[in-house]
């Protein structure tokens, strides 16, 4: 399925020592671009996390925050280090005798310090655990958000795919017409010159506007790219780098398209399939 890498997540949970949330918002970018804002006293767990987000998703540039707000009562049964509370209660102190107008210290704050909480406790082992079942049930809820997004991406691609082949199948419809006049139109150039017609001049004449006016490859490969295109969309996994990849040989065409152009209609066809190309390209930088 087509997956956008725009989209956001928030989950949270309340426990007994105290409620934990996560926001996590993704953004197009080129590669995986994870980004954590962490409470110290959960540091450890980032690699993990990183870990979980390669083997989801492939793409974009995500800002993973976590927040947490221990209770009360909770610090009486976390397995606090003592010395390295009575160390960063001196501190404070200390700080005072500088400082006349600190405002007091945040109990729940000074859980969050470094070291304050003892790792190794059991406690401390079950909040680590809610942490990253948490973090895994916001990953999952962002990849629905994102397949979410894709989908109607995908609807607004394949808009442009079908405006696309319209405008082929309108110019190969027209292209015996254009031929014909543009070769009645030369010979009534040269009759109304008055010049001496050679009819072998006049013939090579013929074939060589026929070859400039002659867009058929440019678009039998513009039918061919959408079809890929429309391929491309029903795929799993990442496509945006081959969509996009896509989107630069449908303007190729199309420009050659107009460089070939020698009467009005396929000039505007031209005119038109740039704007629906471009239009299409920035849905794609958002694709996965």
């Amino acid at each position: 399925m087509t997956a956008s890498m725009t989209a956001f997540s928030r989950q949270e949970a309340v426990y007994d020592w105290g409620t934990i949330s996560w926001e996590i918002r993704s953004v197009n970018q080129r590669y995986l671009e994870p980004h954590f804002r962490l409470p110290e006293s959960f540091r450890e767990l980032e690699f993990a996390f990183r870990d979980v987000l390669r083997k989801k998703l492939n793409r974009g540039k995500l800002e993973c925050q976590l927040r947490f707000q221990a209770v009360d009562k909770a610090a009486a049964s976390l397995n606090i280090n003592a010395s390295n509370a009575q160390a960063l209660a001196d501190a404070i102190d200390n700080l005072g005798t500088w400082f006349k107008d600190l405002n007091p210290a945040n109990p729940l704050d000074i859980l969050q310090w470094p070291g304050i909480l003892n790792n190794e406790g059991s406690d401390f082992d079950m909040m680590k655990k809610a942490v990253s079942e948490l973090f895994s049930q916001g990953v999952e809820e962002l990849i629905q958000v994102r397949l979410r997004e894709g989908e109607q991406l995908k609807t607004i691609i394949e808009q442009r795919l079908d405006a696309i082949d319209q405008i082929v199948v309108d110019v190969q419809a027209k292209l015996p017409e254009i031929l014909a006049a543009q070769k009645q139109n030369l010979i009534d150039k040269l009759e109304a010159a008055k010049a001496d017609l050679d009819p072998m001049r006049v013939e090579a004449e013929i074939v060589m506007l026929a070859q400039k006016a002659d867009v058929a490859e440019e678009l039998d490969r513009l039918a061919t790219h959408t079809k890929e295109v429309r391929r491309q969309l029903q795929q799993k996994g990442p496509i945006g780098r081959r969509l996009d990849f896509l989107m630069q040989e449908l303007n190729r065409e199309a420009n050659t398209l107009s460089s070939k152009s020698i009467v009005v209609e396929t000039t505007q066809s031209a005119v038109e399939l740039k704007v629906l190309i471009e239009q299409m390209r920035e849905q794609i930088q958002n694709i996965e």
